[in-house]
């Protein structure tokens, strides 16, 4: 898939309007129940890029970043200010916020995750976009040095050690991840004059998958 390893400006996605969407499928029963399915294993994010903009400077910003990416045709980095780290917003990357696996004393490749619990419940979303130099990466508890003890691929999210982690261990990651998105538009419209009264243009934003 098309795809330019670019980050959309993070000062103009911040304010930007949007989050996680979900597909479900709901069928109501002659008897009152339901039956509901879903046929997607992950949810899609969706935002409004045009949230964002708070001077024509920046209209000017997005347009060269839209002609850039020619409009729907190439997908880029989002950083979405309400959900980029490995841990709470309000902490600092650790390298054990997340588990992304036990060893089996054979597997060098771990791909990077995010898990979302709530009571007993629990989602586990791929990621792979990290941000380059946030990685941390730990194994039983011991965090380790990269690149002396692992790699990290920016452009699809997976740890590869450099040997095998010991069988039976927890390997864990922190780190800064952006969405893979391009733009759910092929057209930009703007006025000026509704611009400077405060009405801001739709830039619709979609998250894609890789």
């Amino acid at each position: 898939m098309a795809f330019h390893d670019i980050r959309f400006p993070a000062t103009l996605s911040f304010g930007s309007l949007g989050g996680p969407s979900r597909r479900t499928e709901v069928v109501t029963l002659a008897n009152g129940y339901e039956e509901r399915n879903s046929p997607w294993a992950h949810s899609r994010r969706r935002y409004d890029a045009g949230m964002g903009m708070r001077s024509l400077d920046d209209v000017e910003t997005l347009i060269a970043f839209f002609e850039a990416r020619r409009g729907q045709l190439y997908g880029f980095r989002w950083k979405d200010w309400s959900d980029y780290k490995s841990c709470a917003p309000s902490r600092e990357v650790g390298f054990e916020d997340q588990l992304l696996g036990i060893a089996d004393g054979e597997q060098t490749d771990f791909r990077l995750c995010k898990t979302y619990v709530s009571g007993v419940q629990s989602y586990a979303r791929p990621i792979c976009k990290p941000v380059e130099g946030s990685i941390r990466v730990g194994i039983g508890g011991d965090e380790l040095t990269e690149p002396v003890h692992f790699t990290c691929d920016t452009l699809g999210g997976v740890v590869r050690f450099a040997t095998p982690p010991e069988k039976g261990r927890k390997v864990t990651a922190g780190f800064e991840f952006d969405v893979p998105v391009r733009f759910d538009t092929d057209e930009i419209q703007i006025s000026v004059a509704s611009f400077q009264a405060g009405d801001v243009p739709s830039v619709p934003v979609v998250e894609i998958r890789l």
